[in-house]
C-alpha cells in the first residue's frame, strides 16, 4: 500500500476517550489522520455521506443516541461497503464468551478491543496493537477497493460478451427462453438444453453462465462428439505425468479447468457409455478421478448439457444412462427452431446484415419487400446458423440493395445444383489462384453445404465418411465454427 495518509472517522461521545485516542495516534500523525470526530450514530452517517470516503472508522460501541452497536455498523457498511470499522468498548471480551465478538464481526466490524481503564490517561488501548490494526484495516480497504474495481472491469467485459452475441427476437418462444435463462441463472442446478442443430443452444448456455454468480469463473465448452472414445476420460478429467506412455507432463482435465465455473457439454448424446458412468459420479458426489492419481479430488462445477436427439429413445436402446439423464435434466430449456418463430426473422436478418456491413466497412443496404418475402417464407432447416451464413452472402452479393435476385442467388450458393449441391465456379484469367487455395475454398464451401443439410455435426461427418474428431479438426483448419 502506498504511504498516503489513512483517513479516519472517529465516532466517540466522551471527550476523555477522544483525547486518549488522539494521544495514541499522535506519534503516527504523518501516516494516520483523524479527519472528522462525531458523537452520535446519526452524525456519523451524515458525515460519511457528505465528507467520505474514509479508510477507517473508529467506533465506541456504547455511543450515545438511539443508533449504536451492531445497527450502526451495518448502516455504516451500507453507505460505504469498503470502510473498515474498528470497535472499542468498555465491555470485557474473553475467550470463554465470544458471542459478543461474533456479533460484531458478523455485523461488518474489522476488529474490536477493550478500552484501557480510566486511570490510564495517555492511551485508549495498547499503542502498538492499535496502530497496527488501523494500518492493516486501511490495507484491507485498499484490497477490497481493488477487488471491486476488478469485478467492475469483469462486469463490463461480461456485458460486452452478452451484447456481442445477444438473444435476438421478440417472439413468444424466445421470450419464454429468456425468462427461463433468468430463472436458471439464479440457481446452481444442472440444465439440459434440447433443440435442433443451429438453434443457439451454446448461446443459451453462455447466457445462463454469465448471468449467474459463477460469471467471474471459467465457461468451458466441450463437444462430446469431437473427442475420440479412447481420449474422453483424459480430456474430461486429466492425467498425471507418467500415467501412461506419452504422458510427459500433468494435464488438467476440462472439469478441473471449469472448477467453480460452468462446463457446457454439447452433443451429450454422443458421450461414450463408459464415460457416462464417470460423469454421473462427478454429478452425484463432486468427486473425480484423474488418471495416475490414487486419490479422488473434489470439483465444484455447474453442468449444462445440450442435445438435438431424443435421449429417452436412446435410453430405450441402452445408448444413454437413465440415471445420468435425470441428473442432467433437473432443469431444461427447449431451444425453438427458427420455423417456430418466423416473426423473429426480420430482427435476425437486420442484426446479422448490420454486423457484416460493419465488419466490411460498407453502407447498410436496403432490403426490398420481395426479398423479405422470400426470407420470411423459407423453412430454414439449418436454423439461425444457416440464416447467419445467408446474411453474410447477402451483404457480399448486394450492391445498393438486397433484392429478390440477391436472395435467390444467396440461396443457390448453398444448395441448388442437383449434381454436386454447389454452384459451378466462375474462372477468371485475371484471378488465377494456386491449386491449394482453390481446393481449400472448395472444401470450405462443401463442408458448409453438408452442415447446412445435416441435423448435427456427427451426421455431417458420417455423410462425408469422416470420423467426428477428424471432421471437427478439418472444420477448425478451414476456419469454420
Amino acid at each position: 500500500m502506498e504511504q498516503d495518509q489513512i483517513k479516519v472517522l472517529l465516532i466517540e461521545d466522551e471527550e476523555f476517550d477522544v483525547r486518549r485516542i488522539k494521544n495514541t495516534i499522535n506519534p503516527y500523525r504523518e501516516r494516520i489522520s483523524i479527519k472528522d470526530i462525531v458523537s452520535t450514530g446519526e452524525d456519523a452517517l451524515q458525515t460519511l455521506e457528505k465528507r467520505g470516503p474514509y479508510d477507517v472508522a473508529i467506533l465506541d460501541y456504547q455511543i450515545s443516541g438511539g443508533l449504536y452497536g451492531e445497527r450502526l455498523i451495518k448502516r455504516l457498511k451500507k453507505v460505504d461497503p469498503s470502510i473498515q470499522i474498528i470497535v472499542i468498548t468498555k465491555m470485557t471480551i474473553n475467550q470463554t464468551d465470544l458471542h459478543f465478538a461474533n456479533q460484531l464481526i458478523e455485523s461488518g466490524a474489522y476488529w474490536f478491543g477493550t478500552k484501557y481503564p480510566s486511570d490510564i490517561e495517555e492511551f485508549i488501548y495498547q499503542p502498538t496493537d492499535f496502530i497496527l490494526t488501523i494500518m492493516n484495516a486501511a490495507e484491507k480497504k485498499q484490497l477490497e477497493q481493488e477487488k471491486i474495481q476488478s469485478q467492475s472491469r469483469l462486469d463490463k467485459k461480461i456485458d460486452r460478451i452478452l451484447q456481442e452475441r445477444p438473444m435476438l427476437g421478440d417472439s413468444e418462444e424466445i421470450l419464454k427462453v429468456r425468462e427461463r435463462i433468468d430463472k436458471y441463472a439464479a440457481t446452481h442446478a444442472n440444465v439440459l438444453i434440447i433443440g435442433e442443430s443451429g438453434t443457439g443452444k451454446e448461446l443459451i448456455a453462455r447466457n445462463i453462465h454469465y448471468l449467474s454468480n459463477r460469471r467471474y469463473e471459467n465457461f468451458v465448452t466441450v463437444n462430446c462428439a469431437a473427442i475420440p472414445d479412447e481420449l474422453i476420460e483424459s480430456e474430461l478429467f486429466g492425467f498425471l505425468k507418467g500415467a501412461f506412455t506419452g504422458a510427459k507432463e500433468d494435464k488438467a482435465g476440462l472439469f478441473e479447468q471449469a472448477n467453480h465455473g460452468t462446463i457446457f457439454l454439447d452433443e451429450i448424446s454422443e458421450l461414450p457409455y463408459q464415460a457416462q458412468a464417470k460423469l454421473l459420479r462427478v454429478l452425484e458426489t463432486g468427486e473425480m478421478d484423474k488418471i495416475g492419481r490414487k486419490k479422488s479430488y473434489h470439483v465444484d462445477v455447474r453442468v449444462i448439457a445440450a442435445t438435438n436427439k431424443n435421449l429417452k429413445e436412446r435410453m430405450k436402446k441402452n445408448l444413454f444412462r437413465e440415471d445420468l439423464y435425470y441428473r442432467l435434466n433437473i432443469l431444461n430449456i427447449q431451444a425453438p427452431a427458427l420455423k417456430e418463430r418466423k416473426e423473429d426473422i426480420r430482427t435476425l436478418i437486420d442484426y446479422f446484415v448490420g454486423h457484416h456491413c460493419r465488419d466490411l466497412s460498407i453502407v447498410l443496404p436496403a432490403i426490398t419487400d420481395d426479398a423479405w418475402n422470400i426470407l420470411e417464407q423459407f423453412h430454414w432447416p439449418g436454423n439461425v446458423r444457416q440464416l447467419k451464413n445467408v446474411a453474410q452472402r447477402l451483404v457480399i452479393l448486394s450492391n445498393d440493395a438486397i433484392t429478390q435476385e440477391t436472395v435467390e442467388l444467396a440461396m443457390d450458393i448453398q444448395a441448388q445444383d442437383k449434381v454436386t449441391g454447389l454452384t459451378h465456379p466462375v474462372f477468371s484469367q485475371e484471378n488465377i489462384l494456386p491449386l491449394k487455395d482453390v481446393e481449400q475454398n472448395f472444401r470450405k464451401q462443401y463442408f458448409e453445404f453438408v452442415r447446412q443439410h445435416s441435423r448435427t455435426d456427427t451426421e455431417a461427418a458420417g455423410k462425408l465418411g469422416l470420423a467426428p474428431p477428424n471432421f471437427h479438426r478439418m472444420c477448425k483448419e478451414l476456419g469454420l465454427k
